[in-house]
């Protein structure tokens, strides 16, 4: 599977809020102001669609658009990368790194330990 880029993760997080959309739709869901230009949202769409993120419904000279992965594989396969590339694959070096860097609180901790524990 292909990576994605910042802009075209930020169009399949609005594609799998939205389910099904029209490039209309993509633009009236962004935060961004001024908003994108149609054109520029239209080819990260095609983009998308090349690289296989993307399905479409042809009305016309009109397009509906659908993601053809759902958001939880592609966050399996972007976290399995992550996980090789920064942590070897090891669990102990993800947590340790978020323990490092505070991202966990006590109660994450102990919630970590149950489930540890739970399925040990």
């Amino acid at each position: 599977m292909e990576e994605l880029t910042k802009a075209e993760e930020r169009i399949m997080q609005v594609l799998w809020k939205l389910k099904r959309a029209f490039v209309k739709d993509i633009i009236d869901a962004l935060d961004d102001e001024p908003k994108p230009p149609y054109n520029t949202i239209s080819s990260i769409v095609r983009l998308l669609e090349k690289k296989g993120y993307v399905s479409y419904r042809a009305y016309g000279k009109t397009y509906e658009y659908f993601p053809a992965i759902s958001k939880e594989d592609y966050a399996k396969t972007s976290f399995s990368k992550l996980f090789a590339g920064y942590f070897d694959n090891s669990p102990k070096s993800l947590l340790s790194f978020m323990v490092k860097q505070e991202k966990l609180s006590e109660a994450d901790i102990e919630e970590l330990k149950a489930l540890i524990n739970k399925n040990t």
